[in-house]
């Protein structure tokens, strides 16, 4: 059997000293993540994180630059992911729109009180991925390459 990380973006947006998360329904209860989901089939990453962020906050995404690649396995019986942390801004609210399935609301929270919800966040990616985009970490998105239904004849 050929083992395969699932492949999932994620997105860090600040505005005024405040992080854009969600906060959802899990397994676990209700907890925050940074706006984030799976990458579907036919699709490249920049797309699959503006989607993902609309259809998370019904706000349009813009991403900039890729805060970091992370893979994250919590313990070896839960899946690996390969998680592509992505940092842009937004614009173009739609509050009326229907947010995804699972998703209670959208927050814009300051560092410390994303720090004081520890113990909510879905994984540590979420606090680590605050911290790197904090720190100035910022990587091109021109570091990003994709050859999707390339004929090479």
């Amino acid at each position: 059997m050929v083992w395969k990380p699932h492949v999932t973006v994620a997105a860090v947006v600040e505005r005024d000293g405040r992080f854009l998360l969600v906060e959802e329904h899990t397994p676990h209860g209700l907890q925050f993540n940074q706006p984030a989901g799976h990458l579907e089939e036919n699709e490249d990453l920049i797309a699959a994180v503006k989607r993902e962020v609309q259809e998370e906050t019904a706000w349009q995404f813009e991403p900039e630059s890729l805060v970091s690649v992370q893979l994250w396995r919590k313990n070896p019986d839960y899946p690996s992911f390969m998680r592509f942390c992505f940092a842009g801004h937004c614009h173009s609210h739609a509050p009326e729109q229907k947010l995804d399935e699972g998703i209670v609301a959208t927050h814009w929270l300051s560092y410390d009180e994303i720090v004081a919800e520890r113990h909510r966040l879905r994984s540590p990616l979420v606090l680590f991925s605050v911290d790197e985009f904090l720190s100035g970490q910022r990587f091109p998105l021109s570091l990003l390459k994709s050859f999707l239904d390339v004929d090479y004849a």
